[in-house]
This record gives C-alpha cells, structure tokens and sequence, in this order.
C-alpha cells in the first residue's frame, strides 16, 4: 500500500543532518532543470548549506560517526551469512570518507575565493535582495550559453562533495537501525520512551486526512495525528487511527 514518509529528528544534530540533506537535494534537482527558472532554488539552497557549515561543527560530527560506522563494520564483518561484497564497499566507502574529511583544508570552502559567489551570498540573504538593478551579475551570467551555466553549478556542487557522500551514507545507516511497524492508536495519540533514539519514521496512507506532529527529545516523544481545519490552521483527531513507525 502507498504510504507517505514523515521523518522527525530526536536531537539537533540530526536535525542538522536531515536540513542539509534536503538541501542537498534541492541542490542537485535544480542544476539540472531549467536554470532560467530554478537558479533562486539553487542558490538559496546553496547558501543555505553554506550558512549551516559554517554555524556548526557538521565535518567534526561526520567524523566521528564515520569512525563509529567503521568500528561497526568491522565487527560486523565476523557475523556469519553477512554479505561480505556489500560489507567490504561500505567500508571501503567509510574509510575514503574519513581521510577526505581529515584534510586540514576543507573543500567547500574555497567558495571564498569564488567572487561570484561571495558577491551573490549577501544579496540572497536580504528578501527581494535578487532584483536585476541589485545583482546585474546574475543576470549577466544567466544570460551565458545554457552548458557553461550547468557545467558551474556543478563544479559548484562537487565542493561539498566529501560532506554530502558522508551525510548520505551516514543517514542510510541510521535509518537500517529499525524496520516499519504498525502501530494501532484508539484516538490518534501515541508516545513512548526515546532513550537511544535519533530519528522517528512515520507513515500515513496516501490520501488520509491527517498527517503527524511530533514532540520531544532523546527521553521521551510523542506522535499525535491532527486533521487540516480551515477555522484554526489544524484540529486534533480524536479517533482510533494505524500509523506505521520505524524507531532509528
């Protein structure tokens, strides 16, 4: 049956990770779609990613859980009936990681040097600040053949390459930590102990009129389903409901 994901972080850290890699995503579909069209998705996703590495340690935090999945897999390694090819990718893939990440130089930052760049990154922050009289360079270089445009969005992208392959592979391992099972509510409330938890994954049939909100930490979460209300934004459901759930 056709289900809609909703996925909620337990700690700021995952939720760190999440925001980037759907930013991340936007990211990539943009570059390679009408650039006329989606270059303001592009470049606030973009800075957007920027802005998140810059206010946070993300590449300390990508090491140690790159160290921690490489431990992991090591020991998994002896379990019987393992897939050993699968296995030995996935620690080829961590180990390669860890080393690009361990350089003293991080790649994403020679942004810097890029005035371009560096030019547009002020402008977006401000709202309405991507006028044409505000930013004429933009709108130069949208004017440029349609595969030089592509080809700099991209060269643009591989800079943050080591962080996007190492959060995407990290956030893959997270979420095989648990698999889906139904959960049966008798008026659409659910919660449980959080203890060891980092993300919850929710699914909700395709076309129910209710989606979930989530409340709590590491210790102790809540699930409660709420319904659309033109009067007051949204309305608790206050009947019995199945949702599927994986604990990660």
């Amino acid at each position: 049956m056709s289900s809609v994901l909703f996925e909620h972080p337990l700690n700021e850290r995952i939720r760190n990770y999440l925001k980037l890699e759907q930013l991340f995503k936007h990211l990539n579909m943009s570059a390679s779609g009408n650039i006329s069209l989606s270059h303001i998705t592009y470049f606030n996703a973009l800075f957007s990613i920027i802005d998140t590495l810059e206010r946070n340690d993300i590449r300390g935090d990508l090491i140690k859980e790159l160290e921690k999945l490489e431990q992991h897999l090591v020991i998994w390694s002896q379990a019987p009936n393992i897939d050993t090819s699968l296995l030995e990718d996935n620690l080829k893939q961590t180990i390669t990681l860890l080393c690009e990440l361990k350089k003293t130089k991080q790649q994403w930052l020679d942004y810097r040097e890029i005035k371009f760049l560096t030019g547009l990154k002020q402008r977006f922050g401000m709202q309405g600040g991507t006028c044409v009289f505000d930013l004429p360079q933009l709108h130069f270089w949208l004017n440029q053949e349609g595969s030089l445009l592509a080809s700099e969005m991209k060269t643009w992208i591989a800079l943050f390459s080591s962080i996007s392959s190492s959060l995407y592979l990290i956030l893959k391992f997270i979420r095989l930590r648990s698999e889906f099972i139904t959960i049966e509510t008798e008026n659409g409330f659910y919660q449980d102990n959080g203890e060891s938890l980092l993300l919850l994954r929710i699914k909700t049939p395709v076309g129910a009129n209710f989606y979930p909100t989530v409340s709590g930490n590491k210790f102790r979460y809540s699930i409660r389903f709420v319904v659309p209300c033109n009067e007051n934004g949204r309305r608790y459901l206050n009947h019995a409901t199945d949702f599927e759930l994986a604990k990660c």
